[in-house]
């Protein structure tokens, strides 16, 4: 199909991020942060001129090379939003929602990240087991060698996928693997999930969010670790010295706590809504603490433009949040750092 053809050509294109694309296997591909009336901005597919006026995706084997490619690309954001609109103050508040809605693109592959690395670390004292030793039917054997090399890395899971034979695998005993089905999109999302989920205890299959968000009290306790070292404690006293309560790296919040002993502790973060991991955050916005809930639910704009404000809670579980004296209620604006940091931070921790 023509380039000039495809549903939402019209609609300017201000910014571009990857996103995991699942179907046989799952391949990175870059979707369009397109601008529609009424300065909304929404995710859609993105489509480039192949050279000769038809549409062309771009497709990418792994996240760095897609990443490169966007951030050619983003470096024209501000050109772009300038063109698109004429009145000066609406350009500045669409660039900052655009990069806003960027930061939250890229805090979700992050953490996703930060958690497979460390659900194979946490793992890494089950045994890995001999090639000759899984048990195959004849019709899956050709697929011994890759299953093997799969689970010398993560032995825990329970799902693998083999996007060259167009496979999937489920273990039916310890040492014996079935043929569960063709790859499909499914099934792809499913098995890259299980390398992250059964790393702490839970499936591919069960809900991605939900998933998440136990992971994130699993780590807690092994972020608080963290505030034990000499390079984390100067980046608080730093922090501090600058006027900042709370920071924000990866799935994790260091909170400067003065109710009581005043001291840093580390809370997780939530899903900003129900609609979805994408919300734009606002970082304009600050968060009011009312009570001593775990989770950190920071500032998010919906898509009907409405700006909330963060708050602290406890999770479904835990019962209600201890709340604060009314005179001790807190707001606190915050500070987002590179998710990475804590990819770096958790490296120098070997886990107990």
């Amino acid at each position: 199909m023509r380039l000039d053809q495809m549903p939402y050509h019209s609609a300017p294109t201000l910014a571009v991020l990857p996103f995991r694309q699942f179907h046989i296997g799952w391949s990175w591909h870059l979707r369009a942060l397109k601008l529609f009336p009424y300065s909304h901005l929404a995710w859609k597919r993105y489509f480039f001129d192949n050279g000769n006026g038809h549409a062309r995706a771009a497709v990418f084997t792994t996240y760095a090379e897609a990443m490169t490619a966007a951030d050619d690309f983003n470096q024209g954001i501000h050109d772009r939003i300038r063109q698109a609109l004429d009145d000066p103050q609406l350009q500045t508040s669409t660039i900052l929602k655009v990069e806003k809605t960027l930061t939250s693109g890229r805090r979700i592959r992050d953490e996703e990240e930060l958690m497979e690395r460390e659900a194979v670390k946490r793992n890494a004292n089950l045994p890995r087991p001999a090639n000759h030793s899984l048990e195959l039917a004849k019709g899956i054997e050709r697929l011994r060698e890759p299953l093997s090399e799969l689970l010398k890395v993560a032995p825990y899971v329970q799902l693998a996928a083999f996007p060259e034979f167009k496979a999937c695998l489920h273990r039916t005993g310890d040492m014996k693997w079935e043929y569960l089905g063709a790859l499909n999109t499914k099934l792809s999302q499913a098995c890259f999930r299980e390398s992250i989920a059964r790393g702490y205890g839970y499936s591919g299959f069960d809900h991605w969010g939900k998933t998440k968000a136990l992971i994130r009290e699993q780590l807690l306790p092994r972020a608080n670790k963290l505030l034990q070292l000499a390079s984390v404690r100067q980046l608080l006293a730093e922090a501090r010295s600058r006027g900042q309560s709370v920071l924000v790296i990866g799935g994790f919040v260091f909170w400067y706590e003065e109710d009581g002993v005043p001291q840093w502790v580390v809370k997780s973060t939530g899903g900003e809504s129900s609609g979805g991991e994408g919300t734009t955050l606002w970082n304009e916005g600050t968060i009011l603490s009312k009570n001593h809930g775990r989770i950190v639910v920071l500032p998010y704009v919906k898509e009907n433009g409405e700006q909330v404000q963060g708050h602290t809670k406890n999770s479904a579980h835990d019962g209600k949040a201890l709340p604060r004296h009314p005179d001790q209620y807190v707001t606190l604006p915050f500070e987002i750092l590179d998710g990475d940091l804590m990819i770096g931070l958790f490296g120098e921790l070997h886990y107990e």
